[in-house]
């Protein structure tokens, strides 16, 4: 079983606004956001955000992303960095598609949730919905809480790794890049940080958070996807399987994958660099 919740932190920590950017930076911020998305504009949006790292450095900063109020640190992850200087870059198929297909009362699963975008994103248009976080970092769980908090999102967060058993496993976390983490050995030629978490699998986690269905599961689990999705799809009951998939188009076995979604009569919505979205229709 994956443990409890993260607690939230303490409000006197860090109320939103300590950290609002200077008019300078706030300034630079909306002229990366203002790019659109040619090859020219994008070139200009990158390099405004590189100067903007470097005058801003590892400080946090407060700001809007995707209408939901977030508190990023752009030089610890490059998830942060895309958020916090260019969100409209940041899978704007994917989110179309959950804004337009998801019910009022979603049920959405996020794993590999990180500090929150598609939770956050997902709660702040369906606030009726059921959202369940989840995320092996204890730190990087304890800002999605606070930025839970800080939009009053009832966002249930569970502090483990999805994989084939529970137990535990060594999670690998790229110490220059803290989206960088995966129950599989990160590729490149850096060192990387390893620690022990909690692993449940996902069927238990459906059982522990009593779900009777998921309406969108999103996964990306750092190349760990197979791991959590063959078992599920082997031995969930088919009520559980989730309407709409999004997965990680990088992960070595996305291929592989998509032929045995083909198989569960699942068929590609759409499909970018970064992730591929499945729709598996009405029985």
């Amino acid at each position: 079983m994956s443990p409890p919740p993260s607690s939230v932190p303490a409000s006197a920590e860090a109320d939103f606004g300590r950290h609002a950017p200077s008019a300078h930076v706030a300034r630079l911020i909306a002229s990366t956001r203002a790019c659109g998305p040619g090859w020219a504009a994008s070139r200009r949006a990158f390099a405004l955000r590189k100067l903007a790292l470097r005058l801003v450095g590892p400080r946090p900063l407060d700001v809007e992303t995707f209408g939901v109020r977030m508190r990023l640190v752009a030089a610890e992850s490059s998830c942060e960095k895309r958020l916090l200087y260019t969100p409209q870059y940041v899978d704007p198929a994917e989110r179309a598609i959950l804004a337009e297909r998801l019910p009022e009362a979603a049920i959405f699963v996020d794993v590999g949730a990180n500090v929150g975008a598609f939770s956050l994103f997902v709660a702040a248009r369906r606030p009726r919905g059921l959202i369940v976080a989840v995320e092996p970092q204890r730190e990087v769980c304890a800002r999605l809480a606070f930025h839970a908090r800080i939009n009053g999102c009832a966002i249930r967060i569970c502090e483990c790794a999805l994989s084939d058993r529970d137990g535990s496993a060594a999670l690998f976390v790229d110490p220059r890049d803290k989206a960088r983490a995966s129950i599989r050995m990160l590729g490149g030629d850096g060192a990387q940080d390893r620690r022990q978490v909690a692993t449940t699998t996902l069927l238990a986690l459906c059982r522990q958070e009593r779900l009777d269905r998921i309406d969108a599961l999103k996964v990306d689990a750092g190349g760990a996807d197979d791991l959590i999705l063959d078992g599920f799809f082997e031995t969930a009951p088919a009520a559980l399987r989730p309407r709409l998939l999004v997965v990680d188009a990088t992960a070595p076995t996305s291929a592989a994958l998509a032929m045995r979604l083909a198989g569960l009569g699942y068929r590609p919505l759409s499909s970018s660099r970064a992730k591929h979205v499945f729709l598996r229709p009405e029985e």
